[in-house]
């Protein structure tokens, strides 16, 4: 999530309340988790496992429970709670604006732009020329379409990511992150009825130009999708996963989280994609291989009662 402006490193600390050491001249130019974060982030880290995974990553500043070792360049805003230090970050630049008609008057909504009965359009949406959005649509605060997007009935674009703190001493073991990211939609891209597109934890969720959904498929927070991908019905992908331009998913493919699917990769129906894939190939079973392969296994699986048969009758 990126601050309106950038925010000094000093004022960060006040409103968190954090004991700020190191490079606390400088200004942050947004607040993100670790899988997203950029140079000018803010990131928290409560755990010793993370520690230098957080402090080595490309964030500038990093909100955490004890001092340690840093690199001058960076700054550790030191709190007791670093969870709760960016929740209060996130809810101070994106609160909650309780919606008071469908269509928010703050939403900017492009010429020739169609917008069927039953559509709700939060606050601070923007919507490009000659779009289609069915009835029954939800939009949610602070998305973006391009133009000629199609929507159809029933989905859900912005709604809360699927990502939770977790800590088993105490009596609430799964507390949500605050989601301040958006989902970002490209021209030309069009979406079946009863989809869901969460919006980033503190990152965008991005469907590429040119991309075409079926019914019913979900995409997990900050997923970044490229250009020209086919998706087919029921297809789910966890968050922070990256696709890339012209990947092809038949119906109900899985995808995990945090990896990548190379360009122009086909991923046949069925199948579950539990690590990072390569473009160009053909891919199929759970866990995926390449497809040619899995088929002569499959083949030879089927021969297995044939060839006991002769084996037991062997002397």
């Amino acid at each position: 999530m990126k601050f309106p402006s950038p925010v000094s490193i000093q004022w960060i600390a006040e409103l968190i309340g954090a004991q700020a050491k190191g490079n606390i001249t400088a200004s942050a130019t947004g607040i993100n988790e670790i899988h997203k974060v950029e140079p000018g982030d803010l990131v928290f880290v409560d755990h010793p496992k993370y520690y230098s995974k957080c402090i080595n990553s490309a964030a500038s500043f990093i909100i955490i429970n004890q001092v340690t070792d840093f690199p001058e360049s960076k700054a550790l805003l030191v709190v007791d709670q670093p969870f709760e230090a960016y929740q209060k970050i996130v809810k101070h630049f994106r609160p909650f604006e309780p919606a008071t008609q469908p269509i928010s008057a703050t939403a900017l909504i492009g010429e020739g732009t169609y917008i069927a009965p039953n559509v709700f359009i939060g606050h601070h949406v923007t919507i490009g020329k000659n779009c289609t959005i069915q009835p029954n649509v939800t939009i949610l605060d602070h998305c973006v379409l391009g133009d000629n997007v199609v929507i159809q009935s029933g989905t859900v674009i912005g709604s809360d990511a699927f990502y939770y703190n977790t800590k088993k001493n105490r009596d609430v073991w799964y507390v949500k992150m605050q989601s301040g990211g958006r989902v970002v939609i490209e021209d030309d891209v069009e979406i079946g009825a009863n989809c869901s597109i969460d919006r980033g934890v503190s990152h965008d969720t991005r469907i590429g130009r040119g991309t075409k959904m079926d019914n019913m498929v979900h995409i997990g927070h900050d997923t970044v999708v490229g250009n020209n991908c086919l998706f087919a019905a029921q297809v789910g992908i966890a968050g922070a996963t990256t696709i890339g331009n012209g990947v092809v998913l038949w119906g109900q493919v899985g995808v995990s989280k945090t990896l990548s699917i190379g360009d122009n990769a086909v991923i046949l129906a069925q199948s579950g994609v539990p690590a990072s894939l390569e473009g160009n190939k053909i891919y199929f079973g759970s866990p995926v291989e390449d497809a040619s392969v899995k088929k002569r296994e499959l083949v030879w699986l089927k021969r297995i009662p044939e060839i006991w048969d002769r084996i037991k009758h062997l002397k």
